[in-house]
């Protein structure tokens, strides 16, 4: 397709930070790509290359997402100097992992430029850097209230109706005498190969009917006792 005159070369950038919203039929890729292409459109962008860092997460920096490494190579190849994105929090939604991003793409003469027309990488305008240093906050505060939510949604999940505790117990709920017997033996100065063997002469095996590995007796001497 032949460039219109005046048009200015941009790549765009998309990351979906789940891999539940990655694949064919998944809404978050062709939502970012569309909301771009309508920017690009209108602010006279022609967007010439496009780079995607699918279920990574907006805290990881720039630097170690495979898609944004692509689109740093792209661009110090042919000297295209404009990254589009949907909004901040695409970009990055941790807001250290923002502002250090931004840091070094204004180094490298480099702008980053939201669906909304607002340049993350404008410095001369203290008031758009504090709005975009608000904007990352609240994305991070989301981000955090998000995962605290789905936690407690597992957490319910675990409880039966009369509020029991289901799912995995712990070592301490599940074999409480080998623990005891476990921590016992820690203290007498026994290995974890002799503590699994002593368990094991004592009639205490896994699930399967083996002996305890190490790292399961140095979970038992460690875990604490139930509530």
């Amino acid at each position: 397709m032949a460039r219109k005159r005046n048009q200015v070369q941009a790549v765009g950038y998309v990351r979906t930070s789940s891999a539940a919203n990655v694949g064919e039929g998944k809404d978050s890729e062709r939502r970012q790509r569309a909301a771009i292409q309508r920017f690009a459109k209108q602010a006279g962008f022609e967007v010439v290359d496009w780079f995607n860092d699918p279920a990574v997460s907006g805290a990881d920096p720039i630097e170690s997402r495979p898609g944004f490494a692509a689109l740093l190579n792209r661009i110090d190849g042919n000297g295209v100097r404009v990254v589009l994105v949907e909004d901040a929090s695409r970009f990055a939604r941790d807001l250290m992992a923002q502002e250090l991003g931004i840091g070094v793409l204004i180094k490298l003469g480099m702008r980053v430029l939201t669906a909304n027309g607002d340049d993350l990488t404008e410095t001369n305008d203290h008031m758009k850097v504090a709005m975009r240093q608000i904007a990352g906050s609240f994305a991070q505060l989301e981000k955090a209230r998000l995962v605290a939510k789905l936690k407690a949604a597992r957490d319910r999940k675990r409880e039966d109706k009369r509020g029991r505790w289901v799912g995995r117990k712990s070592y301490a709920e599940g074999m409480p005498a080998a623990v005891a017997l476990a921590k016992q033996l820690h203290a007498d100065g026994l290995s974890y190969r002799k503590i699994s063997a002593a368990l094991a002469a004592q009639g205490h095996f896994t699930a399967r009917g083996k002996p305890h590995v190490a790292s399961a007796i140095q979970k038992m001497i460690h875990t604490a006792a139930p509530r």
